[in-house]
């Protein structure tokens, strides 16, 4: 009887199909195409890099389950080998996607890293050199065909594939551990991630059997656990990791929710502000003030901690995978400073209002009774001394009077509507002492203000202009050119550069009959809007007020 020879051997799988092979070849297939078709999930998540990263090791890990599915079906030995070592080049290939997705996640920069990208290219190409020049050199691995359980290509390992995969394995462990480090720092489980891990070695199990039995042929089976890996790595990005990456880096506290409100990540500021998330479970029981905030219109929660309350604005940020809302990302940004600064405002406010009050009450009562009595005496005595004295008195009214409206000026804005500018200057101009003085529109202007407060302030800048530019002074009223906002400006003396940080402060005046008050209300008014004023030179020499609507323009 005539022995089988090699070709023969290696195309019996296509005679004698044995389940053992076929259900060999569907296994690698169907990992090949379980990485494939999850490419699609891969390339909705939102961080292009780490997008990349695990597209990219999807479609290593399904294309070296492909490949070392086609080198058991392919019928001679040149094939086969020719097979084995584009694996082996593919195999090898998975690690860069690996450290690339590790990098991006944990964000980190070293995939950006030039160097190290021409580094990894070039230890690339040099490892696949050695793998496809192994028939000169033989060091890598050698094959023989085996018969049993049915006919294949068995490969025996070299000095330099150890080599080779035990720099793989440390470069794949330095990957492990960029993820370990960014679960240790915010404080998140990392038992998923070690489970994952397990998962590449599974394919150990078949290797041994393989090697000690004919009942598994001897072949590599790392393209599975590979394959397993890929697949795990991107369900766990989308049930665990991404929660974790949403909170890396952030020094605020940061809680996931699922989309049934559920707890399910927390970074270790949030674990300290609120030890309750701990215990897990639906956040209103966990932490109830979070979800009665969240529903309030401020959105500010107070946590008494060492040292006093705190203040946090909460914000409600929705998560998404594949078009799928996942939850939500609720982030408590400190605000302390500002409601302590608000607080202070408002007691400042108070006191203000109240010395206002005392001042007109106290002040105008005296003065009314001062007023009869020169009234009764100027009725009797025609003296110069007496005018002078009911000049004083008239300043004295309009100092409490410009006192009162300083102080009223500066509470914040409840409602603003549209106003146009024209209308309420108008309005204005009636009022002011104009003399012979001008006032002309150059285009109109629509502002959000509040009208009572947008024509004290507008009557404060007009008058301004005529106290100090003189009876014939023309004034113009426009639209910034530049931005939201409006002008006035005159053909006055102007304000000399070194005097214009100085003319809003209360008491503050170049005219000797002025009380100072006048553009210190202009200026409280401009800051209750959330507005910006500043004085400059006009196109005629004189001053030039200009205020801003944006703040930050």
């Amino acid at each position: 009887m005539d022995c089988p020879t090699e070709d023969h051997m290696m195309s019996a799988p296509f005679a004698t199909m044995t389940p053992l092979f076929a259900g060999l070849v569907s296994v690698f297939i169907a990992a090949s195409v379980a990485c494939f078709v999850s490419v699609r999930r891969a390339r909705h998540i939102e961080d292009p890099d780490t997008r990349w990263g695990l597209v990219a090791l999807l479609v290593t890990s399904g294309g070296w389950a492909f490949i070392q599915a086609v080198f058991l079906v392919v019928p001679s030995q040149e094939l086969k080998t020719a097979t084995y070592v584009v694996g082996l080049i593919v195999g090898f290939s998975t690690i860069g996607p690996w450290l690339y997705f590790c990098s991006a996640y944990t964000g980190r920069s070293l995939h950006r890293d030039r160097t190290i990208q021409r580094v990894a290219v070039a230890l690339f190409v040099t490892v696949a050199l050695v793998k496809v020049t192994n028939p000169l050199h033989g060091l890598y691995f050698t094959a023989t065909v085996v018969a049993t359980p049915f006919p294949h290509l068995a490969v025996q390992n070299g000095l330099l594939h150890w080599v080779v995969v035990g720099f793989a394995y440390v470069l794949a462990a330095v990957g492990y551990f960029m993820l370990l480090e960014l679960f240790w720092q915010v404080g998140s489980d990392a038992t998923p991630l070690v489970v994952l891990v397990g998962l590449t070695g599974l394919p150990i199990i078949p290797d041994l059997v393989g090697t000690v039995s004919p009942r598994l042929p001897d072949i590599t089976y790392e393209p599975l656990g590979v394959a397993l890996f890929a697949l795990g790595v991107l369900y766990l990005y989308l049930e665990e990791f991404q929660a974790v990456q949403l909170t890396r880096g952030r020094e605020d506290p940061v809680i996931m929710l699922d989309d049934d409100d559920r707890i399910r990540e927390y970074n270790a500021a949030a674990s300290d502000l609120f030890p309750a998330l701990e215990k897990g479970g639906q956040i209103d029981t966990a932490v109830p003030k979070l979800t009665e905030r969240l529903a309030a219109d401020d959105g500010v929660v107070e946590v008494d901690r060492v040292g006093g309350l705190r203040y946090y604005q909460l914000s409600s940020t929705p998560f998404t995978a594949d078009l799928t809302r996942l939850g939500q990302m609720i982030t408590l940004t400190d605000i302390t400073d500002r409601e302590e600064y608000r607080a202070e405002l408002e007691r400042q406010n108070e006191r203000l209002e109240q010395f206002a009050n005392t001042v007109s009450h106290d002040l105008r009562n005296p003065l009314n009774v001062a007023d009869g009595r020169l009234k009764l005496v100027q009725e009797e005595v025609d003296n110069e001394h007496l005018d002078k004295i009911a000049d004083a008195h008239a300043r004295i009214e309009e100092l409490i009077e410009e006192i009162l409206t300083l102080a009223r000026q500066g509470q914040p804005i409840g409602e603003t509507e549209p106003v146009q500018l024209s209308a309420i200057a108008r309005e204005c101009w009636e009022l002011v002492d104009t003399a012979d003085a001008t006032l002309s529109i150059e285009d109109d202007v629509t502002v959000a203000a509040d009208p009572d407060r947008l024509q004290q302030l507008l009557e404060n800048l007009l008058r301004n202009a005529v106290e100090h530019g003189g009876d014939a002074v023309a004034i113009r009223l426009g639209p910034l050119e530049d931005g939201p906002g409006f002008y006035v400006a005159d053909d006055g003396d102007g304000i000399a550069e070194t005097e214009r940080d100085q003319v809003f402060e209360s008491g503050y005046s170049t005219a000797t009959d002025g009380t100072g008050f006048g553009l210190a209300i202009v200026s409280e008014i401009v800051d209750a809007h959330g507005w910006t004023i500043r004085v400059t030179e006009s196109d005629t020499g004189g001053a030039r007020f200009e205020i801003r609507e944006d703040s930050t323009s």
